[in-house]
């Protein structure tokens, strides 16, 4: 996928500055994009941006395919003329390092409803037409989703496999029910689509002109608790008579957890999507394609089997090893779609099996640098073990400790096999020092969470796996975009091959 060297960074929309609680999709992302552009880098990676449930986890959202309305820019509403400035003045004052998010949305889904309330009262006939234009166009997840989120709303966020009989069944008689009866609710939910996607088409315009590329993620789970379950429940394995996940997903014993992580996602009923020639997954990833330019897969491993845990343990040790169609699967995809940007996440209990589907496709995996000192010199994640070119390197990833606070968390002996491997620590810090390390290697694409840039500890972690509390609130400040950090990241960009290309 990747043909010449190039760098990024990863950092997720939520953890953006904003006045108003919550990173968003206003200046602070232009700002964000003009630094990586100052600074040589071609790669912006976020987490998925789907609306989220309990927990604010990315990896759990009520929707494959939708937008995190929490992103939408009330700054961008209010020059478009659906807010006044008024309606902004009078918000509460927000914490600047960290996303309440109860408070943001207590005071900020009001004033959606208001901006949806004046764009159907004062929407011009051209803005009414791309209204209806998107809504016909993504019509085949939109209804769906639209209709899910009001009756959500309107039952007090009551999981849906609790509704009652007829709608959890979807009966053609309880679809057009609801659907008159909450149709206010379905417009709200359809007009905040719109906008999220005007606003983030704009930006990725944006981004792409100053040859900036938007690398996603696609969790290979969705949330039980979802429309894609809802509107789907036979390709998920569930309890005929519940509606609970029969079957839920997790992975085994590993570097985070010594008793595994039980997600509790309903696992895939493969068979039947394979009956349907995977319709299901094709349209999600051809949907993901219209807002990012590189998708990474998470679980990618769960293509080639999947560990599954039976309903009501508590913890994933005692699941097992299933079988899935990967290959049929990434066939389909490729005649369908022809060649993918896709990275294979391909951390974990990795088999012989998981690399042959990945090489297969030629899908680049992942190495993170803070896997690599804690064995022997045949670690796969030490850089003169790299097989070749086409992979992705970290420094660490959403799911790790920040450079600085995983190497303050480990022992001084353990330090000293890293400090042996670098030669030395670089005045600058450890967290530069590893940056260095990344961009030296073979790897066709390096990328550093923000936090490596700011050389913070451990209080900027962004999630602890296998935890729930204070996960996904971290928050950078505008001044932390400095132009130090812009000169030193440049410098390495260049001194490592990394630079963008000159057009002639």
């Amino acid at each position: 996928m990747f043909d010449r060297r190039a760098s990024g960074i990863l950092v997720h929309p939520t953890s953006l500055p904003s006045k108003y609680g919550i990173g968003d999709l206003g200046k602070e992302a232009y700002n964000l994009i003009d630094f990586l552009s100052e600074s040589l880098q071609q790669v912006w990676q976020i987490l998925p941006i789907g609306p989220t449930g309990f927990g604010n986890s990315p990896y759990l959202s009520y929707s494959a395919l939708a937008g995190n309305p929490l992103l939408i820019s009330l700054e961008t509403l209010v020059e478009n003329e659906l807010l006044s400035q008024a309606d902004l003045d009078s918000l509460p004052e927000y914490p600047l390092d960290r996303v309440d998010f109860d408070l943001v949305i207590a005071t900020k889904i009001p004033l959606l409803q208001k901006a949806s309330q004046n764009f159907q009262a004062k929407a011009n006939k051209k803005q009414q037409q791309e209204f209806q234009q998107f809504c016909s166009s993504h019509s085949y997840w939109l209804d769906d989703y639209a209709l899910f989120m009001a009756i959500k709303e309107h039952l007090e966020s009551a999981s849906w496999h609790t509704w009652d009989e007829d709608i959890v069944k979807r009966t053609p008689e309880a679809i057009a029910k609801w659907s008159d009866r909450l149709s206010a609710e379905i417009y709200f939910q359809k007009f905040i689509q719109f906008e999220f996607f005007s606003q983030w088409k704009s930006l990725k315009k944006y981004a792409n002109k100053l040859g900036i590329k938007i690398f996603g993620d696609i969790p290979i789970y969705v949330a039980h608790d979802s429309v894609d379950v809802w509107a789907n429940q036979d390709l998920f394995c569930l309890d005929p008579k519940t509606g609970e996940a029969a079957s839920m997903a997790g992975v085994p014993p590993d570097y985070f957890s010594a008793t595994g992580q039980l997600w509790g996602n309903p696992v895939y009923d493969w068979e039947k999507l394979e009956a349907t020639n995977f319709e299901w997954w094709v349209k999600r990833i051809e949907g993901m394609l219209d807002y990012v330019d590189i998708m990474r897969i998470d679980h990618f491993r769960a293509f080639e089997a999947y560990w599954a845990v039976p309903q009501g343990e508590e913890t994933a040790m005692n699941g097992e090893w299933v079988e899935a169609p990967g290959e049929a699967f990434f066939n389909v995809l490729k005649a369908d779609l022809g060649e993918l940007p896709i990275v294979a996440e391909d951390l974990g209990v990795i088999t012989p099996e998981v690399e042959a589907l990945r090489d297969k496709f030629a899908f680049p995996g992942m190495k993170i640098l803070h896997f690599a000192f804690d064995s022997d010199r045949a670690n796969p994640f030490l850089p003169f073990n790299y097989h070749n070119r086409n992979c992705v390197v970290y420094t660490g990833t959403h799911d790790n400790n920040t450079t600085v606070g995983w190497f303050e968390a480990r022992s001084p002996e353990d330090n000293e096999r890293v400090i042996d491997y670098l030669g030395c620590i670089c005045p600058e810090g450890i967290h530069w020092s590893m940056i260095r390390l990344a961009m030296g290697s073979v790897a066709n694409l390096s990328i550093y969470p923000i936090q490596d840039i700011f050389g913070l500890g451990a209080n900027a972690k962004m999630n602890l796996p296998g935890t729930v509390e204070d996960n996904w609130t971290w928050r950078y400040r505008s001044e932390a975009l400095c132009q130090e950090f812009s000169d030193r990241l440049k410098h390495l960009t260049y001194l490592y091959g990394r630079q963008p290309i000159e057009e002639k």
